[in-house]
């Protein structure tokens, strides 16, 4: 039997959708790719390599912590977006699904996912400092105001999980 919207929760549709996106564009052959062969100053390039931004890798030359830093912002952005798609109320507050409250709500959870995932991060760093927590949660949560519209997309016409 085939799912249909019915079975769709607004929580797993937009964490499928963040897991995609990280799995996908955080890749260590896309992150190349983006490096090598787009123009940061162009509005193309620049949402390429943004795409990137929550990247991972399993073999590289950095060191152990930068990986796992790496990694850890990684699942970090996807965890955060499915705690944050049920914590906002906006979906739960609306009075049919699919509406652009439940887009709002999908969108806002991916940027404050992507803040949040780059904040706690940065505590891991060797040096961790006030402005660098906030520059690199400025960083994440431009990627998630330029992206977040995918999730925001993908939790529309699904239900709040549990009734």
């Amino acid at each position: 039997m085939a799912l249909t919207n019915r079975y769709k929760t607004a929580p797993g549709a937009g964490t499928i959708a963040a897991l995609i996106l990280v799995l996908v564009f955080g890749s260590p052959w896309y992150s190349d790719w983006a490096q090598d062969n787009t123009n940061p100053e162009t509005a193309g390039g620049w949402w390429l390599r943004l795409l990137a931004w929550p990247h991972w890798r399993f073999d590289s030359d950095d060191s152990l912590r930068a990986i796992v830093i790496g990694d850890l912002k990684a699942i970090l952005v996807v965890v955060l977006t499915l705690v944050f798609l049920y914590l906002l109320p906006g979906s739960q507050l609306a009075r049919a699904r699919g509406t652009i409250s439940q887009f709002f709500a999908g969108w806002a959870s991916y940027v404050f996912a992507g803040g949040f995932a780059a904040l706690l991060t940065t505590l891991f760093l060797a040096n961790p400092s006030l402005l660098g927590a906030f520059r690199t949660a400025g960083e994440g949560a431009t990627y998630g105001l330029f992206v977040g519209w995918i999730i925001g997309l993908a939790t529309l016409g699904g239900r709040r999980g549990t009734r």
